[in-house]
C-alpha cells in the first residue's frame, strides 16, 4: 500500500459523496452526504499535513477514479477500505487518531443512511 493510494481513496470519497448528494431524492441522504463531504475534506487535509510534517511530501498520485452509485453501499465499502489501508499506514498514534476520526465519520454516516430515512 502506498500512502498516496489511501489519500486518493479518501479524496475520492469527498467527490463521490458530493455527486451522490446532488443525485439523491431523499432529504435525509442529501443532508447526511453533505455533512460527510464537508467534514471529510477537512479531515483528509489534517491527515495529509500531519503525515507530511513527519514523513515528507506524498508523491505518486494516479488519476484513477470511479463514480459511486449507491450511497450506503459506497460508504460501507469505504469503511472496509479504510480498515485495510490503516493496517499498512504508519502506526504513529497521532496519525492513527486522525484515521480514527475518519472512520468515525464514515460509521456515523452509515448509521444516518441506514436508519434515518
Amino acid at each position: 500500500m502506498q500512502v498516496c493510494d489511501f489519500i486518493l481513496c479518501l479524496l475520492h470519497s469527498v467527490t463521490n459523496t458530493h455527486i451522490l448528494h446532488w443525485q439523491t431524492k431523499s432529504f435525509s441522504e442529501h443532508m447526511a452526504l453533505g455533512e460527510f463531504y464537508n467534514e471529510m475534506q477537512d479531515l483528509v487535509d489534517e491527515l495529509v499535513e500531519a503525515y507530511q510534517g513527519k514523513y515528507g511530501i506524498i508523491e505518486g498520485f494516479t488519476n484513477d477514479f470511479e463514480v459511486a452509485s449507491n450511497p450506503l453501499e459506497y460508504l460501507v465499502s469505504l469503511s472496509d477500505e479504510v480498515k485495510q489501508y490503516r493496517a499498512a499506514f504508519p502506526q504513529d498514534s497521532e496519525l492513527q487518531n486522525l484515521v480514527d476520526e475518519i472512520a468515525a465519520l464514515i460509521d456515523s454516516t452509515v448509521y444516518k443512511l441506514r436508519f434515518l430515512k
